[in-house]
């Protein structure tokens, strides 16, 4: 006989579907179980639509009465795109539910349990609790603190080289791994590189998972002084996601307009020691609603982002090669710890192998899942 955490992880498992589909919203996957059956099971499937719980209920039909209902997080109790989940919950006559965790929005946070114990409803809350905050990390991240998740994906060889000593550095990780890197694009919002990988790699930053279309990330480059090529691909290339150029206040109008006629959306940010100032750039974001971003960015670009102190999440896959020598494109450009102890340090660290190489990802203790 199954229990409440075998349901659950059901639950979750359906919750993931929506990865790339549903931002700003989070994901929820929810199912209704009666007589050790289960009866109808759903997930949030895009911004806008059904939520999971609806789904579930309506999958169900008439077998939801007296059914218990498991859903990744707690029911919502407010109107905004759809009507509270609660309501449909009470007129299903679903007499138990079992959330995941509650809502993480201080602003509803609690609303949707308390309703329902109010109309006679058993709520149970916090079943495998740790899993469904880690799916939902970009989201928590984002109505806690109006920014984004930041992930910082490198791809290296074991020495740490992400390129040799010619700046070559395709590939360094196999089919797999890559492979791997367009789901991680399909799930963000957006993603960061500089503009010297755009004028090296010329990359199209796009998703091309392999389980089918992806959806394509919003595109940002950091460019001050807008020196990109109004012929990259990323600007001539077939995409529904917008490409935005970051700029500094002193960038020159007339490039401006070369790169607007040639299809990028300009984002001007404020520039500290001559670069872009990522802790502003960070603020700009999550104004602009982007809960989620991946920085694949080259070793400049890397440095600045863990110096600025803006990474939540570290993904670096390792590829068993070794360039040999110290000449090879280290991972990380800039000043680093002077001492050991001072060294960054990842917790719930995970070791994968993908393929060939070595997926290695982690938190940074500044961020508490």
């Amino acid at each position: 006989m199954m229990n409440d955490d075998d349901y659950m992880a059901l639950a979750l498992a359906l919750a993931a579907r929506g990865a790339g589909y549903v931002s700003p919203n989070p994901l929820v996957g929810a199912v209704v179980i009666k007589d050790d059956q289960v009866v109808g099971q759903g997930y949030h499937q895009a911004v806008g639509a059904a939520h999971a719980e609806v789904n579930a209920i309506d999958d169900a039909g008439e077998r939801a009465s007296g059914a218990t209902l498991y859903v990744t997080l707690e029911p919502c109790h407010h109107f905004g795109r759809t009507p509270p989940c609660t309501e449909k919950i009470v007129a299903a006559g679903i007499r138990r539910v079992v959330a995941a965790m509650a809502d993480p929005n201080p602003d509803v946070q609690g609303g949707g349990n308390d309703f329902l114990q109010s109309r006679g409803i058993e709520v149970v809350c916090g079943v495998k609790e740790r899993e469904a905050r880690q799916l939902n990390e970009s989201f928590i991240k984002f109505v806690t603190t109006r920014q984004p998740f930041v992930v910082l994906k490198m791809a290296a060889t074991l020495d740490g080289r992400i390129a040799t000593r010619t700046g070559d550095a395709r590939w360094v990780t196999g089919e797999a791994a890559r492979s791997r890197v367009h789901r991680l694009r399909h799930a963000m919002d957006a993603i960061l590189v500089g503009i010297g990988t755009v004028k090296s790699d010329d990359p199209s930053l796009t998703a091309r998972p392999a389980h089918g279309k992806g959806v394509d990330p919003i595109r940002l480059v950091l460019d001050t002084r807008l020196s990109m090529s109004k012929r990259a691909q990323m600007l001539t290339q077939v995409s529904n996601a917008p490409t935005y150029v970051v700029c500094g206040p002193d960038a020159s109008e007339m490039d401006h307009r070369r790169l607007v006629a040639s299809g990028a959306r300009i984002l001007e940010s404020p520039v500290k020691k001559g670069r872009i100032d990522l802790n502003a750039l960070m603020g700009q974001l999550g104004r602009m609603g982007i809960t989620s971003l991946l920085i694949e960015g080259g070793a400049q670009v890397a440095g600045s982002a863990l110096a600025a102190d803006i990474v939540d999440k570290m993904i670096i896959f390792y590829a068993p090669k070794v360039t040999g020598g110290d000449d090879g494109v280290s991972m990380f450009r800039g000043q680093g710890a002077a001492l050991m102890k001072d060294a960054l340090t990842l917790q719930d660290m995970t070791v994968e192998m993908v393929g060939e190489d070595i997926m290695v990802q982690g938190y940074l203790k500044k961020f508490e899942i």
